[in-house]
């Protein structure tokens, strides 16, 4: 099916959903609930086929967001380089892994491993409030290891990876929720071309559908991170959007 012949509700549904997914992924993560949701239940693809297609947008909304980060001086390798190696090698793994398994296996894996969430956002909100980035508080072996399962989770589905990471970031590696969310749009950027190539290999990508929605994240994106960057309550309102979708994702996954 081509894009046109979705017909003008469907391709507005779809801008419309991408700007919003990329105002969520960019302040907080989970905006695939959004996107994954248009692809598999609007658009009629089946869940790994949307699944790969939902890279094209991931990977446009990460180098928008990159780029307005990196023109504002806001990333640092060396203190990102203990989140990014790990996280960027497990998100390589659970892509190429996601395009091995089932769709009822997706299914599965892509509805439970949500309830997690709600418990990470929940801890220590004065911790995810501050605006005041402290030393690392776990071990680096730690880091490593709970990245690389935090990478893994996201490449394999990438639907909730971002309040995950930046649990990791905020409560293991000191960082306030605004700088968290900086290594988090660049961690995604490095690993998501990657998996890209591999879910094209698979066949499991709509081109057209892809492109629709990443037009409307990108845009999302831009304007989401501008606000980033010079609104000085930047953290209040990304934990306020942590917390709602966080709490969506585990009613949706307990009610159905």
């Amino acid at each position: 099916m081509s894009v046109a012949e979705l017909g003008w509700p469907i391709i507005l549904l779809a801008l419309a959903g991408g700007a919003l997914a990329g105002f969520i992924n960019t302040l907080a993560g989970n905006g695939s609930a959004i996107t994954l949701t248009i692809l598999t239940e609007a658009m009629g693809l089946p869940p790994l086929v949307a699944n790969g297609t939902n890279r094209i947008g991931t990977l446009a909304q990460s180098g928008t967001a990159f780029l307005e980060y990196w023109r504002n001086k806001k990333i640092n390798w060396r203190r990102g380089a203990i989140l990014l190696i790990p996280v960027g090698l497990g998100g390589i793994l659970g892509g190429l892994v996601a395009t091995q398994v089932s769709n009822e296996e997706f299914r599965l894996v892509f509805r439970w491993l949500l309830v997690l969430l709600l418990v990470v956002v929940l801890i220590k909100p004065k911790r995810w409030l501050s605006k005041e980035a402290t030393e690392q508080q776990w071990s680096t072996p730690i880091m490593v290891l709970v990245g690389l399962a935090v990478g893994f989770y996201g490449g394999f589905i990438q639907m909730g990876f971002g309040p995950l990471f930046l649990g990791l970031a905020v409560l293991g590696g000191g960082m306030s929720l605004a700088e968290a969310n900086v290594y988090k749009i660049v961690v995604v950027l490095l690993y998501t071309p990657i998996l890209l190539i591999a879910f094209v290999a698979a066949g499991q990508v709509h081109w057209p559908f892809g492109i629709l929605l990443a037009v409307g994240q990108m845009i999302g994106a831009f304007f989401t991170t501008r606000f980033a960057v010079r609104s000085p309550k930047v953290n209040q309102v990304a934990y306020v959007v942590l917390v709602v979708v966080v709490v969506v994702a585990c009613a949706r996954v307990l009610l159905t």
